[in-house]
């Protein structure tokens, strides 16, 4: 089950939004955190929001002072669900064609979703396209040792240089994803001409593992590799 699919599959959404809910996943404790860490100013920003999903951040950046957030999801399911605000418009689209105007944006952004993408090459290079000098693309993605293995385990890092496609079971069956190497995302963006600002791993402390114990595997292998990076 692809992206494009995937969040409007019901049995799919059902799970997914029961663990927002109980905040028991990753991006409350450490992607939102670290996003908004690595965020430029946005105060008076066009910004282009990838796999916005219901628009949490799309708002935030909004709220934050951005001129317009263009948020763009595959899922109708997601986007009838998106909080409005007037400076956001969301915009149904699959994000292997979705295109717009060069110079169109000062700051791109993407939560969690490029690793639903195939072709994360001809997406940079439009990403880049996009931005106006000195624009930033700033992305989180699942790290590269979660995507790594064939099979699916704990901890267990395996088929690390065998890069593309990957099933996995997350609330359904057949989940698609597509695994790349750290070298393969950051050598996509030199080439297309980024200049790499800003590349982590953001880690649960030692204090929220005390406080929240379902976060101690992200201690054993880093959940999600953070990328900023300049036009």
């Amino acid at each position: 089950m692809k992206g494009t699919e995937l969040y409007d599959d019901p049995e799919f959404l059902r799970g997914y939004r029961e663990l927002r809910q109980a905040r028991l996943g990753i991006n409350d404790a450490l992607e939102i955190p670290a996003m908004a860490a690595a965020l430029p100013p946005v105060e008076g920003l066009r910004v282009v929001d990838l796999g916005c999903g219901e628009g949490d951040l799309a708002v935030r950046l909004a709220e934050a002072g951005a001129a317009e957030v263009m948020a763009v999801d595959a899922s109708a399911q997601m986007l009838a669900a998106a909080v409005p605000h007037p400076r956001v418009q969301y915009v149904r689209a699959d994000l292997a064609q979705f295109n717009v105007p060069r110079g169109f944006a000062d700051l791109v952004v993407s939560s969690m979703a490029l690793h639903y993408v195939a072709d994360f090459d001809a997406l940079a290079g439009r990403v880049f396209r996009w931005l106006r000098d000195a624009g930033a693309f700033v992305f989180t993605i699942e790290h590269p040792m979660v995507t790594a293995p064939m099979v699916a385990a704990d901890c267990v890092v395996d088929d690390y240089a065998d890069e593309g496609r990957r099933e996995r079971t997350w609330f359904v069956d057949g989940v698609v994803k597509y695994h790349r190497t750290i070298g393969t995302v950051v050598g996509v963006l030199r080439r297309h001409g980024f200049r790499l600002e800003l590349l982590d791993e953001p880690l649960p402390t030692v204090d929220q593992v005390a406080a929240q114990p379902h976060l101690a595997l992200h201690r054993r292998r880093p959940p999600i590799l953070l990328v900023s990076a300049r036009a």
